[in-house]
This record gives C-alpha cells, structure tokens and sequence, in this order.
C-alpha cells in the first residue's frame, strides 16, 4: 500500500469585494502531495496550481500566507482537471495522509460542486499526521503546528513552509519517522456520512471506542435513537447500567459515565455535528476512566447544574 501525503492551499471570500458561495466556502487554489511506498520511502511528487472559477480576489490573510497573487493562479488549471490527473498520479492501494483534519473534507467539496464523482460513497479512513505526532511524541491531546514538528524530529528544514508541496513534502518526513504501529490510530472523514444504520461505524482503537451514527433530521431526533444514548462496554459488548445519565455544559457535548462490574467505570461522550445538508449526525466515543476522571465528570455535571439553575432563575427574574 502507498501513503499519499497531500496538501492544499485555499482562498476564500473577501469581505465586501465578493461574497460568499455557500456551497464552497475554501476555493482549492495548490495542491501539493508526496507519495511513500510502504517502506515509507518517497517515490512521487505532485505540484500544481488551481484557476481560480469562485473567487476572483486573493484574500489578504492567504496571500501574506502563501505568498501567491492572483496572477500566479492565472497560469493554474481548472480543478476538475487538476483533480482527475492527481487521483490518476495516486494509482490504486492507498491511502490519504493529511496535516490535520480538514484537507481531505475540502477535496471533496470542492468535487462536489464541480459535480465530479465522489471519492467514496462511504466515510473515508485516513492518517491525520498532526494527530498521530501528538500520540508518538506528546500527550495524544496536544495538536502542534508543522514546523514544530520538523524542528522536534530535527528535520532538515531545505524548502519554505506555507506552499502546498512544501508541506506535504514536510508532512511526509514526518510521517516516514514514525512507527507503523501508531499508523493503528487512523482517522475518519464524515463528508459523507453512513446512509443506514446498518452502515454505521463503530470502531475499537486502543483504549477506547468511537460510534458515528447516519443524518438525523435534528438533535431531538438523533437522541430519541437507542444506539445513540445506548452505554455498551465495548469489551464485554453489554449493556451497563448508567451511573451518571446523560448531560451537557454546553448543549454540543454531551457526558455520561456507566460501570461495568468488569472492566469499570466507562466515559462516554456525545458531539452534535452539523452535516452538509443542515442535517446532524453523532460522534460517540466511549474510554474507560479512572475514578480520579470520575469526579472530574461528576464536578463538571454539577456545574452544569448550577449554571442551568441560575439561567432559569434569571429567566423568571426577568419575566
């Protein structure tokens, strides 16, 4: 299999010269992407600028960014053709490595909306290498920027940063440094979203578990779903009793903590995702906790409580 390490540069709308097209908020303007063989040795390389069709006006925090004009894009290519020859560049057998979380969302827009043929008509399993550095090297929470990385595996720093193939070519430095084994903890991206319940994800990583449900009209509907509210451990795959049900600081995560007589008190948290088409769907990750992080839930729910309480009472105060 190969690892394809792709990058992207984007504009976007500036404000008050042009607005913006809700169907494609980041113009894909560079792509850049280094090919590793399975030895993670490099074998590839793919530079090329995008015509802009959206966005006529470079935005001024991306041009400083990049240090690209509008002219230069003018000698790019349209992107469904830049496109077509990057996914033949790719071959077959591999999979996408990305810099953090959003490169791979923004192809697929932006395919969308030239009406290209999708990637995939299910969600996509990648590598975010941002992520994966922080689980090698850090925390697994801390997410650090790309020079960082270069600089903490003393990468030699030969090319600029902030121009698509240099950081892909970065990106895939870092990559080939890393054992395979960390590569176990891959990503997943929901621009599109599973279309049945029977096409649901539920996935076991090392220490925890994760759950992406289908659309759901709204968050009324999606939490009236038993698999969405369900507390299973994913060792024994029982059900377990609920010792904290359900609730949230915030109205966008939500917490709960249930026991299992085996492996012991399990966290399981809920966010409401908007998807493409105004709809929701859920991302539910379930992690075995000490009874240290218990409390640090249970106190976290307390607060929740208050603020609620002093929320309805002001609200009464006021009528």
């Amino acid at each position: 299999m190969n690892y394809i390490v792709v990058d992207l540069e984007w504009n976007q709308s500036n404000t008050g010269k042009e607005p913006e097209a809700k169907e494609i908020p980041f113009e894909i303007i560079d792509i850049g992407a280094v090919k590793l063989n399975s030895k993670k040795v490099m074998t590839g390389e793919f530079n090329q600028l995008v015509k802009p069709a959206i966005y006529q006006h470079m935005h001024k925090v991306t041009g400083d960014l990049i240090h690209l004009h509008m002219k230069d894009l003018q000698k790019g290519r349209p992107f469904p053709a830049v496109m077509e020859e990057f996914l033949s560049w790719c071959g077959e057998n591999y999979i996408f490595c990305t810099w953090g979380p959003l490169d791979l969302f923004e192809i697929q827009r932006n395919m969308h909306f030239y009406h290209m043929h999708p990637l995939s008509d299910v969600p996509i399993r990648f590598l975010d290498v941002q992520k994966l550095f922080s689980i090698a090297y850090e925390d697994g929470k801390s997410r650090r920027g790309l020079e960082y990385a270069v600089d903490y595996l003393k990468i030699e720093k030969n090319i600029p940063f902030h121009r698509a193939f240099d950081d892909a070519y970065y990106t895939a430095r870092i990559l080939s440094c890393m054992e395979e084994k960390v590569f176990e903890n891959y990503s997943i991206d929901t621009y599109v979203l599973p279309a049945s319940r029977q096409e649901e994800i539920h996935v076991m990583f090392h220490d925890y578990m994760k759950y992406i449900s289908r659309e759901f009209v709204d968050k009324t509907e999606a939490f009236q779903d038993k698999e969405v509210i369900s507390t299973k451990c994913y060792i024994c795959h029982k059900n377990i009793r609920r010792k904290i049900h359900w609730f949230s600081p915030n109205g966008k995560h939500y917490y709960s903590i249930s026991y299992c007589p085996v492996h012991g008190s399990m966290k399981s948290k809920i966010r409401v995702r908007k998807a493409e088409n105004g709809k929701v769907y859920i991302v539910k990750t379930s992690k075995f906790i000490t009874e240290e992080d218990c409390q640090k839930i249970i106190q976290k729910r307390d607060e929740a409580k208050k603020h609620h309480k002093r929320k309805k009472n002001g609200t009464k105060f006021k009528s």
